[in-house]
């Protein structure tokens, strides 16, 4: 049985108009594969309602997963919230559960819980509140939709509140040989390679190296045994490729 398929959409305009770097999909990315989830697709949209909607309703319907990022907010373009509320049709308001994370937190921090950060405490009806022991303010679940923070250090905080809820498969083993040929040189045997063991994800990565090419050909399998037959088979084919 195929393992587990997961999206992530990343959200902000922040993203996309490069003043922010994205660290978010690198560390998903790595967490789903120890679990055997397939991290299949990634989308960035703007914040703007009509384009988070088309998406969250587009990786809902085709992933078992799927793990949003950003605009969740107390800034008047955190529009998250909403936006999934509309993509499920149902009504989004401040929670009361989420209202009292909210308000014990700043009573032990001294600041006000004011209107601004009252909008944290807004999710769709029927959401699960994922966990954020990072700042308190919840991330949200509907359905096979999972909606979290932007902020790296509470993104994680958050994966790791909600990995434990997620259905799993064969973690995806990997290894990786350096072969100091070209890719023109490579590309028939590796290819045959490929063809013959199906079993197997064969990538291939060029490099130059004080101005000699190569390529580092990495095997991905969740069949341990599989893989290894796929590394002795590389060497056979390219001589001198190391790990």
């Amino acid at each position: 049985m195929p393992n587990p398929t997961a999206a992530m959409l990343v959200i902000g305009d922040e993203i996309l108009s490069g003043r922010t770097r994205d660290a978010n999909m690198h560390h998903l990315a790595g967490v789903l594969t120890e679990r055997g989830i397939t991290l299949a697709e990634v989308r960035m949209v703007q914040d703007e309602q009509p384009a988070i909607v088309a998406a969250v309703n587009d990786l809902r319907a085709r992933f078992d997963t799927v793990i949003t990022s950003g605009g969740i907010g107390p800034t008047h373009d955190d529009i998250t919230a909403d936006a999934i509320g509309a993509a499920f049709g149902r009504p989004v308001d401040v929670r009361d559960d989420a209202r009292t994370l909210l308000a014990e937190h700043y009573a032990r921090t001294g600041k006000e819980l004011n209107e601004a950060r009252l909008r944290m405490a807004r999710v769709p009806e029927g959401a699960v509140l994922i966990d954020n022991p990072v700042s308190v303010a919840p991330g949200f679940s509907v359905e096979n939709v999972h909606v979290m923070a932007g902020v790296p250090s509470v993104f994680r905080a958050m994966v790791e509140s909600l990995l434990p809820e997620l259905t799993g498969g064969q973690p995806l083993l990997s290894r990786s040989l350096r072969v100091n040929r070209g890719e023109g040189d490579i590309a028939g045997p590796l290819g045959e390679i490929a063809k013959a063991m199906p079993a197997i994800s064969f990538g291939s990565y060029p490099f130059v190296d004080n101005g000699a090419y190569g390529a580092n050909i990495v095997m991905r399998s969740t069949d341990p045994t599989a893989l290894e037959a796929a590394v002795a088979a590389l060497r056979e084919a390219f001589p001198g490729a190391t790990e």
